[in-house]
Protein backbone atom coordinates (compact mmCIF):
# COMPACT_ATOMS: atom_id res chain seq x y z
CA UNK A 1 0.00 0.00 0.00
CA UNK A 2 1.45 3.40 -0.97
CA UNK A 3 1.37 6.43 1.32
CA UNK A 4 -1.07 9.21 0.51
CA UNK A 5 0.30 11.79 -1.86
CA UNK A 6 1.13 15.09 -0.24
CA UNK A 7 0.00 18.18 -2.16
CA UNK A 8 2.68 20.60 -3.25
CA UNK A 9 2.24 23.80 -1.29
CA UNK A 10 3.62 26.99 -2.75
CA UNK A 11 4.74 28.74 0.45
CA UNK A 12 5.88 31.87 -1.36
CA UNK A 13 2.45 32.33 -2.93
CA UNK A 14 0.74 32.08 0.46
CA UNK A 15 3.17 34.53 2.02
CA UNK A 16 2.67 37.03 -0.79
CA UNK A 17 -1.10 36.89 -0.32
CA UNK A 18 -0.73 37.50 3.41
CA UNK A 19 1.73 40.31 2.76
CA UNK A 20 -0.41 42.00 0.10
CA UNK A 21 -1.20 45.61 0.89
CA UNK A 22 -4.64 46.61 2.05
CA UNK A 23 -7.19 48.32 -0.15
CA UNK A 24 -8.83 51.70 0.38
CA UNK A 25 -12.28 53.17 -0.10
CA UNK A 26 -11.95 56.68 -1.48
CA UNK A 27 -14.81 59.20 -1.50
CA UNK A 28 -14.58 61.90 -4.18
CA UNK A 29 -15.88 65.44 -4.30
CA UNK A 30 -18.99 65.99 -6.39
CA UNK A 31 -21.08 68.99 -7.40
CA UNK A 32 -24.30 67.58 -5.93
CA UNK A 33 -24.04 66.70 -2.25
CA UNK A 34 -23.92 69.24 0.55
CA UNK A 35 -20.96 69.11 2.92
CA UNK A 36 -23.33 68.56 5.84
CA UNK A 37 -24.81 65.51 4.07
CA UNK A 38 -21.38 64.01 3.39
CA UNK A 39 -20.47 64.45 7.07
CA UNK A 40 -23.80 62.87 8.06
CA UNK A 41 -23.14 59.83 5.83
CA UNK A 42 -19.68 59.35 7.33
CA UNK A 43 -21.11 59.46 10.84
CA UNK A 44 -24.08 57.22 10.09
CA UNK A 45 -22.40 54.56 7.96
CA UNK A 46 -18.87 54.42 9.38
CA UNK A 47 -19.70 55.54 12.92
CA UNK A 48 -17.11 58.32 12.85
CA UNK A 49 -17.20 60.97 15.54
CA UNK A 50 -18.48 64.39 14.49
CA UNK A 51 -14.90 65.72 14.46
CA UNK A 52 -13.54 62.87 12.31
CA UNK A 53 -16.50 62.97 9.92
CA UNK A 54 -16.04 66.71 9.44
CA UNK A 55 -12.27 66.33 8.95
CA UNK A 56 -12.84 63.75 6.20
CA UNK A 57 -15.65 65.78 4.63
CA UNK A 58 -13.35 68.83 4.49
CA UNK A 59 -10.64 66.73 2.85
CA UNK A 60 -13.17 65.65 0.22
CA UNK A 61 -14.19 69.28 -0.28
CA UNK A 62 -10.75 70.90 -0.34
CA UNK A 63 -8.51 68.11 -1.67
CA UNK A 64 -11.06 66.45 -3.95
CA UNK A 65 -11.11 63.11 -2.14
CA UNK A 66 -10.51 61.33 1.16
CA UNK A 67 -9.65 57.77 2.17
CA UNK A 68 -12.48 56.76 4.49
CA UNK A 69 -11.59 53.09 5.07
CA UNK A 70 -8.74 50.65 4.58
CA UNK A 71 -8.73 46.86 4.68
CA UNK A 72 -9.58 43.78 2.64
CA UNK A 73 -10.65 44.43 -0.94
CA UNK A 74 -14.05 42.79 -0.53
CA UNK A 75 -14.92 44.97 2.45
CA UNK A 76 -13.73 48.11 0.65
CA UNK A 77 -15.96 47.22 -2.30
CA UNK A 78 -18.92 46.90 0.08
CA UNK A 79 -18.12 50.33 1.53
CA UNK A 80 -17.88 51.85 -1.96
CA UNK A 81 -21.24 50.36 -2.89
CA UNK A 82 -22.76 51.73 0.32
CA UNK A 83 -21.41 55.20 -0.54
CA UNK A 84 -23.02 54.88 -3.99
CA UNK A 85 -26.29 53.92 -2.28
CA UNK A 86 -26.05 57.18 -0.30
CA UNK A 87 -25.44 59.07 -3.55
CA UNK A 88 -21.72 59.72 -3.00
CA UNK A 89 -18.96 59.06 -5.51
CA UNK A 90 -16.54 56.40 -4.26
CA UNK A 91 -13.90 54.07 -5.64
CA UNK A 92 -11.67 51.29 -4.37
CA UNK A 93 -7.91 51.33 -4.84
CA UNK A 94 -4.89 49.41 -3.64
CA UNK A 95 -3.24 51.21 -0.72
CA UNK A 96 0.13 52.73 -1.59
CA UNK A 97 3.12 50.83 -0.29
Amino acid sequence: MSPLAQPDIDVDRHESVAASPPWQTVVWNDPVNLMSYVSHVFREYFGFSKTEAERLMLAVHHEGHAVVAEGAREQMELHAQAMHDYGLWATVREAPR
